[in-house]
């Protein structure tokens, strides 16, 4: 699952498919499946010079000038800001019930930009459109190109009012999109020889060693990916998810849900009853940290307060929607590397 409120959604057939999103004939031209797919055409564009960028969707956006009224997906406008790309608006969970920048929200000011919608799959179409974007970057999670969080029924008007790029965090590797993110970022004037820019991505191979290191002294340690929710509690694969597949590639040992179970629900996850949430050993538990889920310490089930590694204290948070910059990746390498050096075996 390529996180656990993804795979709430699949639950919920909220994220559909059938293809990409148009984009707008008067605002962008299309089409130029020439250019280099890794990545931008210019990526040193200047502020009054042309711009285009192929995403993972295959599509090139070509703009007569870099854009600079950008719209994005919470968590991508958090990226885009640890490069110094700064957004007008935001869709997404941004802030919290008390006001408080969402953990998706990473290190934006959300009292800077404009919220067109604080929870996902909320976009204002009207409030959008006074912006006047001229971008709008989100990721996908499927093979279709969906745009993550634009709600379906007012997905033709969107196209119309600017050109869309997405990010694929579909069944690759977390370093994949971080890497997209990062040719986004520099497309869009970024300065990616900034020492605070080559210092996290520095941070960040150093973590990833940390875990590659600790995963290979601990091959023992079987890890839990797990989200809550009042009535189920959902036990993720590895496959399809870009932090867990990239962690399972340097070495952690995961646990997996059944195959029928995952067959069930495309591959991503297996919900398990309250009464059956010990059906999986671990000796730690990652839980998802987005505020749409029940956090551990709000846990009431007296079945999960049994398990070995929740007695054991061995439970840690989990970002299924990581925010790709390297600067917010490496926390979620080192969390996880301490996790298991300290871990007993109890599962």
């Amino acid at each position: 699952m390529p996180n656990a409120r993804a795979t709430h959604l699949t639950r919920r057939g909220i994220l559909a498919a059938g293809g990409a999103l148009g984009l707008g004939a008067a605002l962008t031209a299309c089409g130029d499946d020439d250019a280099k797919s890794g990545g931008s055409d210019d990526k040193a564009a200047a502020p009054s010079g042309p711009w285009s960028f192929k995403d993972d969707r295959g599509t090139t956006v070509k703009l007569d000038k870099v854009p600079t009224s950008i719209v994005a997906f919470t968590g991508v406008a958090a990226a885009l800001h640890d490069y110094g790309v700064q957004v007008k608006g935001v869709f997404g969970p941004t802030t919290t019930k008390d006001g408080k920048p969402d953990v998706q929200a990473g290190d934006l000011d959300v009292d800077k930009v404009t919220v067109l919608g604080n929870e996902w799959g909320k976009l204002n179409v009207e409030k959008y459109a006074t912006l006047a974007p001229e971008l709008l970057v989100t990721t996908t999670f499927d093979t279709a190109g969906t745009l993550w969080s634009v709600p379906e029924d007012s997905k033709d008007k969107v196209a119309k009012l600017a050109p869309s790029v997405a990010i694929s965090v579909f069944d690759r590797q977390l370093t994949q999109p971080l890497q997209r993110m990062w040719e986004l970022a520099e497309s869009l004037g970024a300065d990616m020889k900034a020492k605070k820019v080559t210092d996290a991505k520095a941070a960040f191979e150093k973590a990833a060693a940390r875990l590659r290191a600790a995963a290979k002294a601990k091959p023992e340690i079987r890890v839990l990916a797990g989200s809550a929710s009042a009535e189920l509690f959902y036990v993720s694969g590895t496959n399809l998810s870009v932090d867990l597949e990239y962690f399972k590639a340097l070495g952690v040992n995961f646990v997996e849900p059944s195959e029928d179970a995952k067959k069930a629900t495309g591959g991503w996850f297996e919900s398990l009853s309250w009464e059956n949430v010990d059906k999986y050993p671990a000796d730690v538990i990652i839980m998802d940290d987005r505020a749409s889920t029940i956090q551990p310490a709000d846990i009431t089930e007296g079945t999960w307060k049994q398990l070995p590694a929740v007695k054991a204290g061995q439970v840690i948070a989990r970002s299924p929607e990581p925010i790709l910059s390297y600067d917010k990746c490496t926390p979620l390498l080192d969390n996880l590397a301490e996790a298991i050096e300290n871990a007993k075996k109890v599962g």
